[in-house]
């Protein structure tokens, strides 16, 4: 994809006029899935010095914490039955309660989170039985729910886990089984029951996003929290300090480098705030997504972020396991965000592939108009379809082309296919000979990839062993298969900072964080139109 500075601008969100709340939704300048810690030499001297004095003792301080904590957990819980609300809590329970905070408190003062700021009130039970934190950004955000004792969304597994185990058990979670597939709908209609318990059960806390971003913006919330139409109340977290050691998400340092860095610093802030308890109009009880979204606008003006419509399927297109790594401003994400507005499911787009492929074929690289590309996929004009033709508007005279469009569509659809997708650009670019020229390659890369500028000069030339100017797939595939390190060899020498594939660690796309999500899948999405089959024959 060539982007047009029409579409850059669209994609940046820098452009003038338009609705201020189209404004702040468009994406970010930073990817939120993306981290980069860079340190001075004067950090870095002083992370050696804390890594063999404070760091030992701090690890050995927490982890004895959590040791302590388990019998009172155990004893807390016992006799408890699972699915039954809390009785009211007698004294020698109390006391368990208060000891368990007290520990939890002192492992995360052994762990440098010496101050620990919460502003705003908290609400009851009774008043919001359903609380929601944003952003999401790093398994630190256990703190809130150790300052709180109410319970969260986890997988099923969670409660097996030694000593771990026995502190999950005793907040009473809602728990989300892998093997069940009626485990989300289960789960919704149990928080249902814990939110209309009148105050029985405590307060049920969710991550609504979903997975840990770097707190640049709040990516989609998932319905999941606002299903059952009950009032919640916002919950915004900071992490105030000089040096982001916290953020753990998708590209950037792994859980362990976050831990080792966070424990090497002198003092950890993080701020807790209580938002005013939101309450659902009757409109939004019937639309949870329109609920989730208004409850992140709330959210996003007192962090003072903006929102975007970026989500973890967004993350696993960047994260991908293929030859072609996305740059991190690629704007494929937002070509991904268009396509989700579209309705156009990935799973349905991929089986008509190769029927796009050969109608774009067909075209011989006309460019086509936008009131063309609207018959082409057979859907209306609209404004998500307009900024999608502004993506591949490079010369911005109204035209565009077509197979940028399906290739782009290949990429986002199947990720991880890289060979399938540039097989699918060989047959729409190849000549009678069936072969392609060394602008032809560019076309295909830059689309691919979702770049401006991309040299493939050293490429073709290493492809192209015969100097013919023109090379086939089975030529590229070839040398693909030799050399599936191709791209950072020949593609980023120039732009290797710009690539997440370049990063320092990679993570493997599943969800991060500890609050997995629970949403049905036919809440995810709006309701399918009865036409979509008939869309992109």
């Amino acid at each position: 994809m060539r982007m047009s500075k029409r579409g850059h601008r669209l994609a940046r969100g820098s452009g003038a006029g338009g609705d201020e709340e189209e404004q702040a939704r468009l994406p970010p300048v930073r990817n939120p899935f993306v981290h980069d810690i860079r340190f001075s030499a004067l950090q870095k001297v002083q992370i050696a010095i804390m890594t063999v004095t404070l760091f030992p003792i701090r690890l050995l301080l927490a982890a004895f914490m959590m040791l302590l904590a388990w019998p009172f957990a155990f004893l807390a819980a016992w006799g408890r039955v699972e699915k039954e609300p809390e009785k009211p809590m007698n004294l020698w329970r109390k006391t368990l309660d208060f000891l368990l905070k007290v520990i939890m408190r002192a492992m995360w003062f052994a762990g440098g989170f010496h101050w620990m700021s919460v502003k705003g009130r908290r609400a009851l039970p009774t008043e919001a039985p359903i609380m929601t934190l944003a952003p999401h950004s790093s398994y630190f955000d256990a703190i809130p729910v150790t300052m709180t004792m109410a319970s969260i969304v986890m997988k099923a597994e969670s409660k097996d886990i030694p000593i771990w185990g026995t502190l999950i058990k005793y907040i009473q979670p809602v728990l989300v089984s892998r093997s069940d597939q009626y485990s989300r709908r289960k789960t919704v209609e149990e928080i249902k029951q814990r939110a209309l318990s009148n105050g029985r059960w405590p307060q049920v806390m969710i991550f609504p996003e979903g997975t840990c971003t770097n707190r640049s913006c709040l990516i989609t919330f998932k319905p999941g929290a606002f299903i059952p139409g009950v009032p919640v109340q916002p919950v915004v977290l900071r992490y105030p300090n000089k040096m982001d050691t916290i953020t753990w998400t998708w590209q950037g340092p792994g859980a362990l480098k976050i831990l080792w860095l966070t424990l090497c610093q002198l003092h950890n802030n993080v701020e807790m705030e209580f938002l005013p308890i939101y309450t659902p109009s009757e409109e939004e009880r019937k639309n949870p997504i329109l609920y989730a979204n208004n409850v992140r606008k709330v959210m996003a003006k007192a962090l003072g972020v903006p929102v975007t419509d970026y989500t973890f399927e967004d993350c696993q297109l960047v994260m991908s396991d293929s030859q072609l790594k996305l740059p991190v401003d690629t704007c494929l994400l937002e070509f991904a965000k268009l396509v989700r507005k579209l309705n156009l499911k990935p799973d349905r787009v991929e089986k008509e592939l190769d029927g796009l492929a050969e109608s774009a074929k067909n075209v011989k690289g006309k460019r086509i108009t936008l009131e063309t590309f609207a018959d082409y996929l057979k859907l209306p004009i609209c404004d998500a379809l307009t900024d999608m033709f502004l993506l591949f508007d490079e010369n911005e005279n109204g035209t565009i082309d077509i197979r940028e469009y399906v290739i782009a569509l290949s990429v986002v659809s199947r990720p991880s296919k890289t060979h399938e997708t540039i097989k699918l650009a060989f047959r729409m670019y190849e000549s009678a000979e069936q072969t392609i020229t060394e602008d032809d390659l560019a076309c295909i890369l830059k689309t691919a990839l979702g770049v401006n500028k991309l040299d493939v000069s050293n490429l073709f030339e290493v492809i192209d062993a015969t100097q013919k100017g023109k090379i086939s797939y089975m030529d590229f595939c070839k040398f693909s298969c030799m050399n599936p390190d191709y791209a950072e060899e020949y593609l980023y020498l120039d732009q290797m900072m710009g690539f997440s594939g370049c990063m320092e660690n990679q993570l493997v796309p599943t969800a991060n964080g500890f609050c997995t999500d629970f949403s049905p899948d036919d809440q995810e999405e709006e309701k399918e139109d009865s036409t979509l089959a008939k869309k992109l024959n």
